[in-house]
This record gives C-alpha cells, structure tokens and sequence, in this order.
C-alpha cells in the first residue's frame, strides 16, 4: 500500500519536483499545498490540513529563504523557519504522521576543510542560517520520528535560483563577475526531492546532507552552466568581498554525503550530470513556451 505523503511549500522550486517524483514512484501517494492553500504559521489550519489528508510522512519544504532580507526581517525569518517547523512537527507528531524538515549548508560557518557531516558542530554566520538551525531543533523536540536534510545551492524550474539569475544577467551584460572563494556543492532539485522520498520510505530518522556529488566554486558553477547554455560572455573570477552584503555566507560549505547514500543505497550523481540534466529540462520548457 503506498504511503501517504503531504507536502507543505509545494509551490516552491523543490515542493514542485517533490511532487513530480512522488507521481513516478508507485511507493507514495502525494498532495501537495502552496503557501496560498496553507499557511504553515497557523496552528489550527496545519492541524485541520493534517487531519484532512492524514499523511503518513509530512514534508516541510516551506521556507524563508531570502538571505539578504533576512537580516532585516529576522522576525520573519524565524516565524517560517523556525516557529512554524514546530508547528508543523507537533502536528504531525499529533497525527502519528513523521516529519522531514528541509535545511540548509548556512546552518555551518564555512571553516572547514574537509565535507561536514551531519553530526559537526553548527554555528551559522546569518539570520536565516540561525533561523533554520532552530527550525532543526523545533523539528527534533517535536516529533520523534523526524528526517532533518541539510542541503546547497539549490536550483530547480521555475525558481529563482543562481543559475536563472546569472542566466539573466548574462542576457543583458557586457561580461560578468563570479565569486571564487565560495565552495559548495550546487544540487538539483530533482535529485533531491527522489532522495527525499527514499530516505522516508527507509523510516531511518535523524539528520542528513544530501547534495549532488562533488564541489566547486560559484565561478565554477557559472562557467559550467553558461557553456552548456551556448552564452559566450567574459566571466572574471573576484571574491566575496568584492560584492558586500548584509549576510555573512559560509566560504566552504561542502556537505558529505555519506549517510544518505547509506541509508538509500545508492550514491548521489555527480553536481555535472545533475546540471546538465537541469539544462535539459529548461531547453525543452523554453521550447515548449515557445511552440504556444
């Protein structure tokens, strides 16, 4: 019998693709509800949504992700990242339904040397980092049965990730800075919302990385993704310093991905096969757009 599964931020780029995996695979029957069909700060509407769908597993893809206006906005911030997660995590517990609380690189503060692992000491150099990490914690106090999944640099349809921005920037400038000192591991949605449902299906509860394989710099990252765009344009590497910001961002956030490959059995794809599958994806929605 499938599994039950609701997801709460399904109209963010990753809540999409979870919902897209979970019609291909047959273990999961998956509704999904938009920040418009649900706010996640309301108790009584997470409680009548939960016993509406009664959810064996309870996704929280929900977040407040704009880093930059975070630090103005910590209130906020932390109403979604972090009161809200325990919201939703009580109920679900209420519900005997487990819980899977998406998160973030941002929860480290960049001074490693070698991939984190889910259990290395946190210390996030930003609102929203310190807003996930308690978001983290409200999921852990509140439901037992808990998947706490760290993971970087997310891009996915339809969002507005790096690779759109740049993509865009690229359209309308003469050539382009990219920071070099920061190093994490660029992950399609895709292969993070499939990893999501087989680490719930595996009910192996604790805190995870998922990101795809490898690591490189955000210049890196852009030089990549504008080849296999075909857009010819000067990219010059330069350092984070050289574009200040309100939030301070971690300079290494490489996450192991050891645990999650154990627990699913199977290695996540390399970050250049993800992306070039991603480049794909938008080479044939932009053909499809074109053809109405």
């Amino acid at each position: 019998m499938a599994k039950r599964t609701l997801v709460v931020g399904a109209g963010g780029q990753l809540g999409r693709d979870l919902i897209r995996a979970a019609a291909r695979d047959p273990r999961w029957t998956c509704i999904g509800l938009t920040e418009a069909d649900l706010d996640i700060t309301d108790r009584p509407a997470v409680r009548d949504a939960i016993a509406t769908h009664r959810p064996d597993v309870v996704i929280n893809a929900a977040a407040y992700t704009d880093v930059e206006r975070a630090e103005e906005e910590p209130d906020a911030a932390r109403r979604v990242n972090a009161d809200a997660a325990g919201i939703v995590a009580e109920e679900a517990a209420r519900a005997d339904a487990a819980v899977l609380y998406v998160s973030t690189d941002f929860v480290f503060d960049g001074t490693a040397t070698a991939p984190y692992e889910p259990d290395a000491p946190i210390r996030p150099l930003s609102v929203y980092g310190a807003t996930k990490a308690e978001g983290e914690a409200r999921t852990r106090e509140a439901n037992p049965r808990h998947l706490v999944v760290r993971t970087a640099w997310l891009y996915g349809p339809g969002g507005a990730n790096f690779v759109e921005k740049i993509l865009a920037a690229a359209a309308t400038r003469p050539e382009l800075r990219i920071v070099a000192d920061e190093i994490g591991s660029p992950t399609h949605t895709r292969d993070l919302a499939e990893a999501l449902l087989a680490l719930s299906a595996a009910d192996a509860w604790g805190t995870y990385h998922c990101v795809n394989a490898g690591a490189c710099s955000r210049y890196e990252f852009a030089q990549a993704f504008l080849n296999m765009a075909g857009v010819a344009i000067p990219v010059a590497p330069c350092n984070a310093e050289d574009f200040p910001s309100k939030a301070v961002r971690p300079k290494y956030s490489v996450l192991s991905n050891a645990r999650i490959e154990a627990a699913i059995g199977r290695p996540m794809r390399p970050w250049r096969d993800a992306l070039a599958d991603y480049m794909t994806r938008r080479a044939g929605a932009t053909e499809r757009d074109n053809q109405q």
